[in-house]
């Protein structure tokens, strides 16, 4: 860990002496957020600073962090629910981006297709389709159904959305499914919950890299893209 720092901060030095955003910075961001976010943010940064490189590549929150921890990251892009919060490691510093509102998914002849809104509890008795056993979602899932008195009965594990709404849509099952870079396949109703599901989406780094012009320019095109897609 000393020897990173070490290597930060001369990184951090060097950037800082050429008086310009340039260099390389190693982003990762899980799936929606890469999906929703990277477009805008890396063309904005391309246009702005385009003597920095930005390399990406697609991590659940917590494989980003232990990546960003190790060194093999400078950013991650990584999430906790309003009724489930996430730790911050010791060592890393945050900025938020933007909260991300989540709803049903249903098949389109659903029953409760139609509704302007629902509540959790309308679908104690339904089969849910689910992120994969052991990520934090799933855990989030299953808390928060269990805190309003439901028993999930989990039919199907999927971690990717589109995968996830393939299965809604053939009617094997609901599925809460936040707003960032979500795709509409035909076949399926959105409908919000009443108790207002949301995510909030972080950008994370090592504190000793905050120092680095483009660790910050990379925050601040994240930042901007972010910002119309609030929920």
């Amino acid at each position: 860990a000393r020897i990173l720092s070490q290597v930060q901060m001369a990184q951090a030095d060097i950037e800082a002496q050429r008086g310009r955003v340039v260099g390389e910075v190693r982003l990762a961001a899980f799936p929606t957020a890469a999906r929703g976010l990277f477009p805008a943010a890396l063309a904005a940064l391309r246009a702005g600073h385009p003597e920095l490189r930005v390399r990406t590549t697609e991590l659940e929150p917590e494989p980003g962090v232990r990546a960003v921890l190790r060194g093999d990251a400078d950013l991650a892009i990584v999430l906790d629910w309003s009724n489930k919060r996430a730790p911050v490691p010791g060592g890393l510093e945050r900025a938020h981006l933007l909260d991300d509102s989540a709803d049903v998914a249903l098949p389109a002849g659903h029953p409760l297709a139609g509704r302007d809104a629902v509540d959790l509890e309308d679908f104690a008795d339904e089969e849910w389709v689910s992120w994969p056993e052991g990520e934090f979602c799933h855990d989030w899932l299953m808390f928060t159904l269990r805190s309003q008195g439901i028993e999930p009965r989990i039919g199907h594990f999927a971690g990717e959305h589109h995968t996830q709404l393939a299965l809604v849509a053939a009617g094997l099952g609901v599925c809460v499914t936040p707003r960032l870079g979500r795709p509409v396949p035909e076949g399926v109703v959105f409908v919000p919950v009443r108790q207002k599901v949301r995510r909030h989406i972080y950008a994370t780094w090592r504190a000793d890299a905050g120092r680095r012009p483009s660790v910050r320019a990379v925050v601040a095109a994240l930042r901007a893209a972010a910002e119309p897609l609030g929920s």
